[in-house]
């Protein structure tokens, strides 16, 4: 994909803060503030707004707009004695949370390995991004005889949280606010034979997920597909993930029910020891 770049001499004119490639697929606005961002990393610590019109080929009163909405946003600070630029406390949580984000992976990994071995069964994580769920971590059971259920889902895969046990967690431990506004942002489309439809019924199935901490999924992504999802919680008590373990009716013909009482034990010690292993402590 072909993408437009800012010219090698600063201009004199007022720049297009709207301006997109053909089709509309890329912001340009967005990648010169982007490119500000990152030049705080090449170009030094603490920038003013001469050294940054520069370094992105922009002239002054173009790049002091994007500054300072970067500033109002928390991205970037100024010292208000040298009236330069530094990072700022937006960039760091931004940070912070792509570390945690690898942190968790890495701790997950060989518990998420173990759940699938004991169960025999595909295990998996994902966190919230939006209305959907994204897999951070999938593992399949290295047991003889395991079965797994393959969608074509792997690391990056997306799917509607609306449908799925791990979206559900997510979905039923966010605060009421940030909750309403995901579900105003959610098609609820049927997807499987089983899929809620009805906001008010799904509303009420999320709260039932956050008393008992575990969502089940009964055929409401695909046909015959069941699957089973507990939170993970970070050192401050947040979910910031869940995992589940997927089976399909072609390998477990019985009730949701029995599915839920057979994996729920081995799901939720793994769960534990992933929350464990990122600093959550229980409270007693």
């Amino acid at each position: 994909m072909s993408t437009r770049r800012p010219s090698s001499e600063p201009s004199d004119r007022p720049e297009d803060d709207d301006s997109v490639t053909s089709g509309g697929s890329f912001s340009q606005s967005l990648e010169r503030g982007l490119m500000i961002l990152s030049l705080f990393g090449e170009a030094g610590p603490v920038l003013g707004i001469a050294d940054l019109a520069r370094a992105v080929n922009l002239n002054r009163s173009t790049t002091h707009r994007y500054v300072a909405t970067l500033a109002k946003l928390g991205y970037v600070q100024q010292d208000p004695d040298t009236r330069k630029y530094s990072l700022g406390p937006r960039v760091i949580d931004l940070g912070f949370a792509a570390l945690s984000s690898m942190e968790m992976t890495r701790v997950a990994s060989h518990h998420l390995q173990a759940l699938s071995d004991e169960t025999g069964y595909a295990a998996g994580m994902a966190v919230l991004d939006g209305p959907d769920i994204v897999y951070v971590e999938r593992r399949r059971s290295r047991r003889a005889g395991g079965l797994a259920v393959d969608l074509n889902l792997h690391v990056g895969s997306r799917l509607p949280a609306y449908c799925t046990s791990m979206g559900k967690v997510l979905l039923a431990f966010r605060e009421p606010a940030a909750l309403r506004a995901l579900l105003d942002r959610t098609d609820l489309a049927r997807r499987g034979p089983k899929t809620i439809t009805a906001r008010e019924q799904l509303v009420s199935v999320l709260a039932k997920v956050r008393q008992s901490g575990i969502a089940v999924n009964d055929e409401e992504l695909a046909p015959g597909l069941r699957s089973i999802a507990a939170p993970v919680r970070d050192r401050s008590g947040n979910v910031v993930a869940a995992i589940n373990v997927a089976v399909h009716l072609t390998t477990w013909t019985a009730s949701a029910e029995s599915v839920t009482a057979r994996l729920e034990g081995p799901l939720r010690r793994a769960a534990a020891e992933i929350s464990a292993r990122l600093g959550y402590r229980p409270e007693i």
